[in-house]
């Protein structure tokens, strides 16, 4: 069955984590489109807000997704207001930062509640309305999806997990011949509440290595996916580039990694503040697209800008192929004259970053 996806301002899309960081790019993005929205999120009071920021067609739905009663809340709510939905994005999660033997069950368990479980009960709530209507399914996973970091390991963990369950039920929609699309999206680090809100063990405030996007450009890659069925979507050179070395040369990286991935992701001279972050419950800032990154942020991704228009993807694809194994074969040149995909100005980082 072919998949057919509407005009964004023909659409009722689904966001959750939709008062922070990616999902709120999201929401402005979409609702700036002409796109009726559904918003979930822990919070109603910060819902309220960026419902009342937006205007237009908006509902709410205070939910946590590692509630399966919850979710189907957020898909009654789309049904009551809107007649259903077109696309579902399952945005929300949560982050932390720590080496592994520093961490605790507790957490460990809440943050795969969210972040894997979560988008466990979002899909597969979402499927029973899309194999009737049709529509997109987009998933939140990230560069680390792909590669593991330290002192993220179980952040890592938990987007390996979404790609895998991703994947696999792609295939199986395809087996039945759904008219759903499924994409994965892998942003890179971006500038996000993110290290804010995530759970701290560190004694420094955490940071997340250059190069650093923009939320806006996920948004943008998001409803690309709503509007085009594609497989999968890297936001950022700099996760595609850590990818395909992981690919070719996982030794390599996991030496790099091992040298600096610690350094590089702690702010020296300064101390932790609200270590428990928002793993439990929600906290502040509210409803806040931007992080405060201490350097550069990016605001665009030539890289996936190439990436998302179908003349130029081929050659970027072809570059970054013969990039990797001029790399492998030992080639001493710079990745830059390389063609390796990342943006220029900016130095190519030894450990990828997280996304939310």
């Amino acid at each position: 069955m072919s998949i057919k996806l509407k005009p964004l301002d023909q659409q009722v899309i689904v966001i959750t984590g939709a008062t922070s960081g990616i999902g709120l790019a999201t929401a402005r993005a979409a609702a700036k489109a002409g796109a009726r929205l559904v918003l979930a999120a822990r919070s109603q009071t910060d819902l309220d807000l960026v419902a009342q920021s937006l205007g237009g067609h908006v509902a709410t739905v205070a939910a946590d997704v590692a509630d399966p009663a919850s979710v189907r809340r957020i898909a009654e709510a789309a049904r009551a207001h809107f007649g259903g939905f077109d696309t579902w994005v399952n945005n929300a999660g949560v982050g932390m930062w720590g080496r592994l033997e520093q961490g605790n069950l507790e957490d460990f368990k809440r943050l795969y509640d969210t972040n894997f479980w979560g988008i466990v009960n979002g899909s597969l709530e979402a499927i029973k309305f899309l194999k009737k209507h049709g529509g997109a399914l987009i998933n939140l996973g990230s560069e680390v999806s792909d590669v593991s970091v330290p002192i993220q390991g179980m952040y890592a963990s938990s987007k390996h997990a979404v790609k895998g369950f991703t994947d696999a039920l792609r295939i199986e929609m395809a087996d039945e011949k759904a008219p759903i699309s499924v994409t994965l999206i892998k942003p890179s680090a971006i500038n996000t509440p993110f290290p804010e809100h995530a759970r701290n063990y560190l004694s420094e405030k955490p940071k997340l290595p250059a190069p650093v996007y923009a939320p806006e450009e996920v948004a943008n890659a998001i409803l690309h996916a709503a509007t085009h069925p594609v497989r999968d979507i890297y936001v950022g050179g700099g996760g595609k580039l850590m990818s395909t070395i992981n690919k070719f040369a996982p030794g390599a990286l996991d030496w790099m990694n091992a040298k600096t991935g610690v350094a590089q992701q702690k702010q020296a001279g300064t101390r932790a503040q609200d270590p428990a972050g928002s793993l439990h419950r929600p906290n502040g800032p509210h409803a806040k697209v931007h992080g405060k990154h201490p350097g550069h942020v990016m605001k665009t991704s030539l890289y996936t800008r190439a990436t998302l228009h179908p003349v130029v993807a081929g050659v970027v694809a072809a570059s970054s192929l013969a990039a990797t194994i001029a790399l492998v074969l030992g080639s001493k040149g710079k990745l830059k004259d390389a063609g390796l995909p990342f943006e220029s100005g900016v130095k190519t980082p030894l450990v990828p970053a997280t996304d939310e």
